[in-house]
């Protein structure tokens, strides 16, 4: 059964991402600046509302790619 190892841990992996990622989704209106942040794109029409974070993903995705470095690094 040795062959499964691997395949085993990414599930595992996966299981505590999903996790991590559901308590974020479920905190994430109790963060004040996510998504408020200058720069981000909010357009409100008459019949139409358009919003687009760009500084908040752009700042996430650095935020993401510096732990994940540090947790992968070798």
């Amino acid at each position: 059964m040795t062959g499964f190892t691997p395949i085993a841990k990414m599930i595992i992996l996966m299981g505590v991402i999903l996790v991590f990622l559901g308590l974020f989704l479920l905190f994430v209106d109790k963060i004040p600046f996510l998504g408020k942040l200058p720069g981000d794109i909010y357009v409100r029409r008459k019949h139409f509302t358009f919003y687009f974070p760009i500084v908040t993903c752009i700042i996430l995705s650095i935020l993401l790619s510096l732990i994940l470095r540090v947790i992968l690094r070798r």
